[in-house]
């Protein structure tokens, strides 16, 4: 998938986003503990580059060192958000990993109202996707074990998904998948 980045210049993604065509979608997320900074994929840099002069990063993390769990259960996979966006959501929150839990183990649907926006289960879709999806981030990694085993049940999957995250914190992500920007 590529790369992710921390930018820090809010006044100028501002101001290159107004310049970007109509109708492409620039997917910038504030990080949730340090203000003036944000993230965002590798796409939506290359938007906001095609503005101007390359927007200097704080650095790049290689997107991989994000995992996505997504299960046996995963539908409307065309209102999903782009991978691009969810992992910068997930970094946002200095957290490792996500899980889809739009439907637990039973099969039903979620119904969660999120608190704030630091609550670590969110609501995230595509833009003018029609079905809203349910997402639980993980800020480390005996977290993750804990609740795909109390969430997922019986799914070995998921379990096997928690207990093989490549780290376990996000200090950890950062300094294991860090690269120059």
């Amino acid at each position: 998938m590529g790369r992710l980045y921390l930018l820090t210049d809010g006044a100028e993604i501002s101001r290159r986003r107004k310049l970007v065509a109509q109708g492409v979608l620039v997917e910038v997320w504030g990080d949730l503990y340090d203000g003036g900074h944000f993230w965002m994929g590798e796409e939506t840099k290359g938007y906001l580059d095609g503005a101007g002069p390359p927007l200097v990063a704080e650095f790049a993390l290689d997107a991989e060192g994000v995992s996505v769990y997504y299960g046996p259960r995963l539908c409307d996979v065309e209102s999903l958000p782009s991978e691009g966006s969810l992992k910068s959501r997930v970094l946002s929150a200095h957290a490792i990993g996500v899980a889809w839990i739009t439907f637990d183990q039973f099969g039903e649907r979620t119904k969660y109202e999120p608190a704030s926006p630091a609550d670590p289960i969110f609501y995230l879709r595509r833009p003018g996707g029609q079905a809203a999806h349910v997402w639980r981030l993980f800020k480390a990694k005996e977290e993750a074990i804990v609740y795909m085993g109390e969430y997922y049940g019986k799914d070995s999957e998921a379990r096997d998904w928690a207990q093989a995250l490549p780290v376990g914190g996000f200090q950890e992500l950062v300094a294991r998948y860090r690269q120059k920007a």
